[in-house]
């Protein structure tokens, strides 16, 4: 949508084109754009800038929102049009969107009314909105143009929020919503959306020796969505059910995280950057170790990657991309957005892996021993 902004301001006015940002990026109620003040950007002693505006629904006058430097600056090119453009008005009778008919002063907003209709024109006049879903047959399916309007942006702002695990009273806050109820919504979108992301990631979910464990799976039931959410924890690159592990909350491995050869071990397709990650890891340690000249026998041993490790790793990961690459068009675009999803809602532990430290630098060399 952002990219077709310049077609807004071309069809319909500068105004529009800064009203449908500015919902974009604060997620304020439209009404809350239309009104907004001349004089609706203050900046802290830091430099950072604030939007004042008002919160028409909850009657409050002079709320503040915390906004990014590429919206303040939106605002200060059209406080600075809008001078340009009645220049004999005060500023503090001026409005930041002036509707462009009959307002020989700047002092009256463009109505929300209108930015809706203008809204809808440009909208309908798009071409295809992609959805990133695909039909059966593989072809892309396009996005609904109905489900873009004003009041949409506020949503789309509020979502990430939710999928991200900011706390629902920030959120609340945030939205100047009057009741955690509103709130509560958006994360019951991000449960039921990472519910069906765990359901179709479960057939393609793997143990260490790049087994599947769930192959005959179409969508978990009720236990099994239980257990996932009780009896495993989060390992750098898959998932652990090793029960004093997963109580400790993943901080306490009876294995020293030998992952990969342990029976406990689970991974799916949305670990796949963390297991080439980790096998980038041990790599580097090899080749690290090799040519560690002062290491004695039993420490390079103790340090040295295990040529068993690399080769599993190296075997599952080729395992996972082997299944992926077997299926159709549509079914692999389904599986990319579940991984997508239930990475964006993972809280990753980060686990004390064995890892071999670089030497430190030799002072009297100035450079690594």
């Amino acid at each position: 949508m952002l990219e077709a902004l310049p077609q807004l301001e071309h069809a319909y006015g500068r105004e529009a084109s800064v009203a449908v940002q500015l919902l974009i990026d604060t997620g304020r109620r439209p009404i809350e754009i239309c009104k907004l003040g001349w004089d609706c950007l203050e900046q802290d002693p830091d430099g950072k800038h604030t939007l004042v505006y008002t919160d028409f629904k909850n009657n409050k006058l002079g709320r503040r929102l915390a906004i990014a430097d590429a919206t303040a600056r939106l605002i200060t090119t059209q406080q600075q049009a809008v001078r340009v453009r009645f220049p004999d008005t005060p500023p503090g009778e001026l409005v930041l969107l002036p509707w462009a008919n009959q307002n020989p002063r700047g002092t009256h907003s463009i109505s929300q009314r209108t930015l809706g209709a203008l809204h809808r024109k440009w909208v309908t006049a798009l071409p295809m909105l992609r959805s990133g879903q695909r039909a059966d047959d593989g072809a892309e399916l396009p996005f609904d143009k109905a489900k873009v309007f004003l009041y949409a942006y506020r949503h789309s702002f509020a979502q990430p929020h939710a999928d991200a695990g900011t706390p629902v009273d920030v959120l609340c806050e945030l939205m100047c919503h009057d009741s955690l109820a509103t709130t509560q919504r958006y994360y019951r979108v991000t449960a039921k959306r990472t519910r069906q992301a765990v359901d179709k990631l479960a057939a393609f979910q793997f143990d260490g020796r790049g087994n599947r464990v769930w192959r005959q799976a179409r969508a978990l039931l009720e236990h099994q969505h239980q257990r996932l959410a009780v009896g495993q924890v989060a390992v750098p690159f898959g998932i652990c059910t090793e029960p004093s592990n997963v109580q400790a909350g993943g901080n306490a491995c009876p294995f020293r995280f030998r992952c990969v050869g342990c029976g406990h071990f689970r991974t799916d397709p949305s670990y796949l950057p963390e297991l080439r990650g980790y096998l980038d890891t041990l790599l580097r340690n090899r080749e690290r170790v090799r040519a560690a000249v002062e290491l004695e026998e039993w420490a390079r041993a103790e340090a040295m990657p295990s040529e068993a490790e690399i080769t599993r790793v190296r075997a599952l990961i080729r395992k996972v991309e082997a299944d992926l690459e077997r299926l159709g068009d549509a079914e692999r675009c389904q599986v990319d957005e579940a991984c997508r999803v239930v990475r964006a809602t993972r809280q990753v532990v980060q686990l004390g892996m064995p890892t071999v430290r670089p030497p430190d630098p030799d002072p009297a060399l100035g450079t690594s021993a």
